[in-house]
């Protein structure tokens, strides 16, 4: 399977997103790689992928290195608007690495999500 039936939204700094990549390439996979520090997001991108995941943004939302609780996201009154918004601004909120398939999404925390996820495409 390759192109746009597989895409990772990946981080080459790390190192959980460079074994999902290796994992999904060893799996005879091609996944298109989005650098998304780089892309970035944009809101209507991030609900698409939310929906297909069954998650809320904070379910993916990155804290250890990232402006998280500075911008008040951390507080369990902030919003999901107010979440999504913040990763439109700072991409580097959004936890690393998702993986969208026609079967669904995942993000591949613990990277055995993706394993999963792949098992139904």
């Amino acid at each position: 399977m390759a192109g746009p039936d597989v895409t990772i939204f990946h981080n080459p700094a790390c190192g959980t997103s460079r074994n999902a990549l290796a994992m999904l390439r060893d799996q005879g996979l091609d996944p298109r790689v989005v650098e998304y520090l780089k892309a970035g997001w944009t809101r209507r991108q991030l609900e698409a992928l939310l929906k297909k995941m069954g998650a809320r943004p904070r379910d993916i939302l990155r804290v250890r290195g990232t402006p998280a609780e500075d911008l008040g996201l951390t507080d369990p009154a902030a919003s999901d608007a107010k979440i999504l918004n913040a990763m439109v601004a700072h991409p580097i909120l959004v936890e690393r690495p998702i993986v969208e398939m026609p079967a669904g999404a995942a993000l591949g925390r613990p990277i055995e999500r993706i394993s999963q996820l792949v098992g139904k495409g």
